[in-house]
């Protein structure tokens, strides 16, 4: 077999050619710019969504998240609001309604009302109502099933804080969510959860938080990115056990680490007979 090299010299390459291939260099850039920061990314590697579409994943060199390119196959992803692959949606529930109800009665009045965004089902807003916390429920995407009662409408009053459980990994322009959602909220709280990678994102296989058989999933965060959105938006950012806080409120995190993690238990059937007994709770979590 013979093997032969053939080299083009830049001279011989035709000045359209020249422009086009710098076009395109330029669109690319553009598109692989970070939603979040604008920054420069770099390309991490490719996994195929919803078996078929074979989709590239760039890193932002300045903040840290992690982008799918232009998510085309959306409205395929979406035929239905939730993926029948979100087999954990009750057992989240009830895990924040257990922190929530730790947490919020040591963070704010006891009558405050929390708005509860991309709310799905109503199951989180229902669940808080019957122990006593004023939830609303919102939801462009999806059927209310469990808290019609409670959907949330323009004039309901002022909203002491915002949640968005499982949402930001969802989103094309987090950033505008996020400052969207701090800016509905009297105190700048948005209290939310989604599952965060450290340093160098996992590999396709490593990590099932990519959830590549829905392909709902296009955007992925560091701690340091969210830190990273919180200086851009003037709040401070707290996380622990899973559960993260944008708030313009300073927060104790040993307190709030015991509040979510698994002393939670035992804070919550306390938490319940306060809120049963309508005894009044001083603000601990906050500094």
């Amino acid at each position: 077999m013979i093997e032969t090299e053939c080299a083009v010299d830049a001279g011989d390459i035709p000045d359209t050619v020249r422009a086009a291939n710098h076009r395109v260099l330029q669109e690319q850039s553009i598109l692989a710019a970070c939603r979040i920061c604008k920054g420069r990314t770099q390309f991490c590697f490719t996994n195929r969504l919803l078996a078929k579409y074979d989709v590239s994943y760039h890193v932002c060199d300045r903040c840290g998240f992690l982008q799918t390119e232009r998510p085309y196959w959306l409205d395929e992803a979406y035929a239905d609001a939730i993926a029948a692959e979100d087999v954990d949606l009750v057992g989240r529930n009830l895990r924040m309604m257990r922190i929530l109800t730790c947490v919020l009665p040591v963070l704010f009045d006891r009558d405050a009302r929390v708005l509860d965004l991309a709310g799905g089902y109503g199951l989180l807003t229902r669940l808080m109502r019957n122990n006593g916390l004023a939830f609303s429920w919102s939801d462009k995407f999806c059927a209310n099933l469990f808290a019609k009662e409670f959907a949330w409408k323009d004039g309901d009053g002022p909203i002491a804080a915002v949640t968005a459980f499982e949402v930001l990994e969802h989103l094309e322009d987090p950033l505008e969510f996020i400052r969207d959602a701090l800016n509905i909220s009297s105190t700048r709280t948005l209290i939310f959860t989604t599952q965060l990678y450290e340093r160098v994102p996992p590999q396709p296989g490593k990590w099932n938080y990519y959830a590549a058989d829905a392909g709902q999933h296009i955007a992925f965060y560091q701690p340091r990115t969210l830190a990273y959105i919180a200086r851009l938006l003037s709040v401070n950012f707290y996380s622990s056990n899973g559960i993260h806080f944008l708030t313009g409120c300073k927060l104790r995190p040993t307190l709030l680490w015991m509040l979510s993690g698994k002393l939670s238990y035992i804070f919550y059937f306390a938490s319940r007979l306060a809120l049963e007994l309508k005894i009044a709770t001083p603000k601990l979590l906050r500094a």
